[in-house]
């Protein structure tokens, strides 16, 4: 695989002088053979911490945004590749980019990369996910002093529920899916229920081992649940850690009959988007 790679990278470098980033250990940078595509406010991180308890795993410690952002893709994949961790060569390397899902671009630029790329993406009940993504900006206002708008000034236009909110858009999932499986088939993209990875970890976590073809190291004795937090932890060779302070945040008050209007008007979608996939989600 490191061989194709350099082919490619010749083929498509920007620059001439590739250079390939070995270690004296033997583990090098390399691009990502798996990118968690999304969705914003799915449950991306809590994804990657879990898969980066598998040995086998060497993840980007940060959003890289290289297919989404010009700038960045502008670079060529040798700036893309010095984003990367080292790995060796039986690791697989991740990178997470949750706007990639929900960007235009994006499947056609990652499939010129690699056309055999497995992509994992995270998705939670659509309402949730719109306040989850609604509640990260306005905590983002709060922690730098400035004011921000209610949920409702977003939701409601002229007395209706106001479509053309962002939120709503990134939580139409049948829109950005079929955008996807324009250049991807079904079974090159692992669908995570970001609903049940919150309730019970494990048996997700279980299932994306099978989908990158890992050999089962993850156990059920790797999640805790900390009743403080009121989610579950990890615990990894007697170390036990948890996500960030600002995961699993309180969504912000709604009124029931506009959080109604918002859960009906994704019914027609989220049916589109389970005949889409061949598969249905609890959601409401």
């Amino acid at each position: 695989s490191q061989s194709v790679q350099r082919e490619l990278l010749k083929k498509t470098s920007q620059k001439n002088d590739f250079k390939e980033n070995i270690h004296s250990n033997g583990s090098c940078q390399q691009l990502p053979q798996t990118i968690i595509i999304g969705v914003r406010k799915g449950g991306t991180r809590a994804l990657l911490e879990m898969l980066s308890l598998h040995p086998d795993i060497a993840a980007a410690e940060s959003e890289v945004h290289f297919f989404d952002w010009e700038d960045h893709y502008r670079n060529g994949l040798q700036w893309y590749i010095s984003q990367m961790p080292f790995s060796y060569p039986h690791q697989i390397t991740v990178e997470k980019t949750p706007a990639y899902f929900t960007s235009p671009k994006v499947p056609e630029r990652v499939y010129n990369m690699n056309q055999s790329m497995r992509l994992l993406l995270i998705l939670r009940d659509p309402s949730e996910r719109v306040l989850s993504d609604y509640t990260q900006v306005f905590y983002n206002h709060m922690q730098k002093h400035k004011p921000y708008p209610s949920i409702e000034q977003f939701l409601v236009k002229n007395g209706e529920l106001n479509v053309d909110y962002k939120a709503i858009n990134r939580s139409l999932y049948y829109i950005h899916m079929q955008n996807w499986l324009k250049y991807f088939p079904l079974d090159h993209i692992h669908i995570v229920d970001g609903d049940r990875l919150i309730k019970d970890p494990f048996p997700e976590i279980e299932k994306v081992e099978r989908f990158l073809k890992l050999s089962p190291q993850i156990n059920a004795s790797n999640f805790y649940f900390n009743k403080t937090k009121g989610f579950y932890c990890l615990r990894d060779s007697g170390r036990e850690r948890c996500l960030h302070e600002s995961k699993g945040r309180a969504h912000p008050q709604v009124d029931t009959r506009l959080l109604e209007k918002l859960q009906e008007y994704f019914h027609e979608p989220n049916k589109k988007f389970f005949e889409l996939v061949g598969r249905t989600f609890d959601w409401h």
